[in-house]
């Protein structure tokens, strides 16, 4: 249990310096000692398939990609460059899906029978770490994932599919202007041309 709450504390402390910080580079370097920690955390309690996905998943790709997008812009020391504010044009929409979401809660809890939840039962047995279909291995994981777990897994990523879609509508630059049939030719710069050639003859 010691070395739980350490990694709790440290786990705790790595993500308060990460959205502390006015660098991003410094808010990715608290983010791999957070990853990192969170995947220790996974080892200690006997899911090492999370601990592993964990550190090669987050540790070894999306911060990576973090890494990459910082580096590509300004690399986190120039200012940004403010697009425009499209907040009020989804303002709208986005309370008519939070009510639309609540109403349907309500309308779920409603219809629920009222009274003492059932007992739990386990899924899985606990075992020694690497042995097949015990708590934390593989075939608990994929079983879990794709039976007791699959709606909220299914929910999970249509949530990160609207969040993509919404970072790149408000973060996105505006469409770009129609300029069919505008692009006259330039005549100064054609004879200047005639003129050099001329002059080469």
């Amino acid at each position: 249990m010691i070395l739980f709450y350490a990694l709790a504390v440290v786990l705790i402390a790595s993500a308060i310096f990460t959205i502390a910080q006015k660098s991003p580079v410094y808010s990715v370097v608290g983010l791999l000692a957070n990853f990192i920690t969170l995947a220790a955390l996974y080892f200690t309690l006997n899911a090492e398939f999370l601990g592993v996905i964990q550190i090669v998943v987050y540790t070894g790709a999306i911060l990576v990609l973090f890494v990459f997008v910082i580096a590509l812009l300004s690399s986190g020391i120039g200012p940004f460059s403010e697009g425009p504010n499209r907040l009020p044009k989804v303002l709208a929409p986005a309370l008519v899906a939070v009510l639309a979401a609540f109403g349907f809660l309500v309308y779920g809890l409603g219809r629920a029978p009222l009274g003492v939840l059932p007992a739990h039962t386990a899924t899985s047995t606990a075992g020694d770490v690497g042995t097949a279909n015990v708590f934390g291995s593989v075939g608990d994981f994929g079983v879990a994932l794709f039976t007791t777990h699959l709606l909220p897994f299914e929910v999970t990523a249509f949530v990160l599919m609207v969040a993509i879609i919404g970072v790149v509508l408000l973060a996105g630059e505006a469409s770009p202007v129609a300029t069919r049939g505008t692009h006259a030719p330039n005549k100064s710069k054609s004879r200047e041309r005639e003129s050099i050639v001329k002059a080469a003859k």
